[in-house]
């Protein structure tokens, strides 16, 4: 479903970034992105819907999967490592990444997700409502928590997601063109 979210996104012009107050700004902005798709924006019933589009602007493929990939694959401090390493490789699979967004991915969830954290931090330093009272709501504790285990189980996310590591191959009644991000 994100996959093909950012499929049809290509369609879109991009607007002038330095137009758009971003939250989390990327380098080089070349796709229009939801930029928060994570579980807790996700309306599962006879359709899927993904909610809460206010934070959609110009981003990156890489930089809008990070923050989804860290959510879907429940990279959070308490998780099994190899656990949470078998979800991220079915996430990315399911995905179809190819073999560069894969190499790029790990040390974009790590990124991505200090990102987030840094986000509310200065938000309840400068009291940028509604991030700075989600800070001390336990968002600051958790997005902490989590860029530390992201950032510190590099390795077994490189591991999951490397051309090395056995992934499951589909047959599918159409082929899907690499992902360019």
């Amino acid at each position: 479903m994100i996959r093909r979210i950012h499929d049809v996104s290509e369609s879109v012009p991009i607007p002038d970034a330095r137009d758009w107050e971003m939250l989390l700004p990327v380098e080089n902005p070349n796709l229009m992105c939801h930029n928060d798709l994570a579980p807790w924006n996700l309306v599962i019933g006879d359709r899927w819907v993904f909610i809460d589009w206010d934070a959609t602007g110009p981003s990156t493929r890489l930089w809008d999967l990070a923050y989804a990939a860290q959510a879907f694959g429940m990279l959070i401090k308490g998780e099994p490592v190899e656990a949470a390493a078998s979800r991220l490789r079915a996430f990315v699979d399911g995905y179809g990444a190819d073999t560069e967004l894969r190499a790029a991915l790990p040390a974009a969830m790590a990124k991505r997700t200090a990102a987030m954290f840094d986000m509310l931090r200065n938000a309840n330093e400068t009291g940028h409502q509604p991030w700075a009272d989600m800070y001390v709501n336990g968002h600051g504790d958790f997005w902490r928590d989590a860029a530390e285990y992201v950032t510190q189980n590099q390795t077994a996310w490189e591991r999951a997601l490397s051309p090395s590591q056995k992934h499951p191959t589909r047959e599918s009644p159409r082929s899907r063109p690499a992902a360019r991000f």
